[in-house]
C-alpha cells in the first residue's frame, strides 16, 4: 500500500488525481492533501479521504481549517514549511505536485531530496530550475514521471527507442479559443477562459489560450527527456487525439492516442511501470471524421517564440519569464491587462533581466521575485 500526498488537491489535475486514486484502494491511501483558498472543496475532501496531513497555504484558510477540524486526528500545517513536512515524512511514498505557479518548485525539490516517487503535473517547477532539478534526480537517483498529457505521450512513446535515436519530440496543441481567430486586440476574460477542449483552471486556461502553455511544455520536455530545443517541434491538433509524437532517425514516427481526458495520463504516472484496467472513456477510430496537423503561427502568438528564447538563453531565463508571465496572466484575470499585453510585458522583462548562466536556487529565486517586480511595475503604469 503506497501513501500518497497530493498538493494542489482541490484543482483540476489534484480532483481528477483522488479519482482515479478511488478506484484503486488496496495500493493507495491518501495521506496527505493540500490547497490555498477552496477550504469547502478541501473540508469535503478530508470528510471523504481522511488524510493524516493536511496543509493549507492561505493564512485564513487556514485559520478556518484549523478551527472547524480541531478535535479530529488529522494534523493541520501551514505554507510551504508545511508542504515540505507532507513531503518528507517518512511514510510518504509517492508525491503528485498539481500545484499552480512558481509555488511548487521547493515541494518538488523536497520530494526528490526525500527519495520520494515524485508525479509532476507542476511545469513551473522544471522551467524554473530544470538544471537544478536533474542534477538532482541524478545525484539521488529519483523517480519522477510526468502527468501532462503530451510528456506523458512521448515518454509512452520513447518505450520504442532511446534518447540517441531521437530525430524529433512533437509536441501537440489544440490550438486554444483563438487559433482561427484572426485579431486578438478585443479579447474578453470570458472569451478567454472558453477553452474548446480541456477543463481546467483559469491560469492554465489563459495560457492555453496564449500558447504560453505549450511554450512551458517545450521547455519542460527538454528536461524531462534531454532533448535539444531545435529537435522539440510543436504542431496545432484541434481534435486533441493525438496527444504528441516521436519521430526516430530511421523515419519511423510513434504516437500516443486517446481521448483528451487527463485521468488517463494521471493514472499511467501512478501506476507505472504497470497498466491496470479502468473506466476511462476509450478511443472510438471508426467516429473521428479527421486528425488535422498545423503549423502554429508564431507572429500571433509570440510566447511561444518567447518560450523557445529563453530556454535557448538557459540560466534564469526561463524562471523570469515564468515569473513575467504568472504575474501577467493574474492582472489578465483581473482585468488589469489587455490580453494582447501579455506577451509584452514578459518581453519587457526578459530584455532588461541580467542573466546568470549557471544559477544556484537561490539565483532562481531572486529572479523570479524580480521578475514579478518588473511585471507589476510595468502593468502599473499601463494602467
Amino acid at each position: 500500500m503506497q501513501k500518497v500526498v497530493i498538493l494542489g488537491s482541490t484543482g483540476s489535475i489534484g480532483t481528477s488525481t483522488l479519482e482515479v486514486l478511488s478506484r484503486f484502494p488496496e495500493r493507495f491511501k491518501i495521506f496527505g492533501l493540500s490547497a490555498n483558498t477552496n477550504i469547502r472543496k478541501l473540508k469535503n475532501q478530508i470528510t471523504k479521504f481522511k488524510p493524516s496531513f493536511v496543509t493549507v497555504t492561505d493564512k485564513e484558510g487556514y485559520n478556518i481549517i484549523k478551527k472547524e477540524i480541531s478535535g479530529s486526528r488529522v494534523k493541520i500545517l501551514y505554507g510551504v514549511d508545511g508542504l515540505k513536512e507532507m513531503v518528507s515524512h517518512p511514510e510518504t511514498d509517492l508525491v503528485v505536485n498539481a500545484l499552480v505557479g512558481a509555488v511548487g518548485l521547493i515541494p518538488t525539490l523536497e520530494a526528490l531530496d526525500s527519495g520520494k516517487k515524485l508525479a509532476l503535473a507542476n511545469k513551473e517547477s522544471l522551467v524554473m530550475a530544470g538544471e537544478i532539478i536533474t542534477e538532482r534526480i541524478k545525484e539521488k537517483n529519483a523517480q519522477i514521471l510526468p502527468i501532462d498529457s503530451e510528456h506523458s505521450a512521448i515518454k509512452q512513446c520513447l518505450l520504442s527507442g532511446n534518447n540517441k535515436e531521437i530525430k524529433r519530440l512533437i509536441l501537440t496543441a489544440s490550438g486554444g479559443p483563438f487559433f482561427k481567430r484572426k485579431s486578438l486586440k478585443n479579447v474578453t476574460l470570458k472569451q478567454a477562459l472558453n477553452h474548446p477542449t480541456w477543463k481546467m483552471g483559469k491560469k492554465i486556461t489563459v495560457d492555453s489560450a496564449t500558447l504560453m502553455n505549450k511554450g512551458l511544455e517545450v521547455i519542460e520536455a527538454h528536461w524531462f527527456f534531454d532533448v535539444p530545443e531545435d529537435k522539440i517541434e510543436v504542431l496545432i491538433h484541434p481534435q486533441s487525439i493525438v496527444h504528441s509524437m516521436v519521430e526516430f532517425v530511421d523515419g519511423s514516427t510513434i504516437a500516443q492516442l486517446s481521448v483528451p481526458d487527463m485521468k488517463l495520463p494521471i493514472q499511467y504516472a501512478l501506476l507505472f511501470p504497470e497498466r491496470l484496467p479502468s473506466n476511462n472513456r476509450t478511443l472510438d477510430l471508426t467516429v473521428l471524421k479527421n486528425l488535422t496537423f498545423l503549423a502554429p503561427d508564431y507572429k500571433k502568438f509570440p510566447c511561444l517564440n518567447l518560450c523557445y528564447r529563453a530556454l535557448e538563453l538557459g540560466g534564469t531565463a526561463p524562471a523570469v519569464l515564468n515569473a513575467a508571465n504568472e504575474e501577467a496572466v493574474f492582472a489578465f484575470l483581473k482585468k488589469k491587462l489587455k490580453f494582447v499585453d501579455i506577451p509584452y510585458v514578459i518581453k519587457k522583462v526578459m530584455s532588461s533581466h541580467h542573466l546568470v548562466k549557471k544559477p544556484k536556487l537561490n539565483d532562481v529565486l531572486k529572479a523570479d521575485q524580480e521578475g514579478r517586480e518588473k511585471s507589476k511595475d510595468i502593468i502599473c503604469k499601463s494602467n
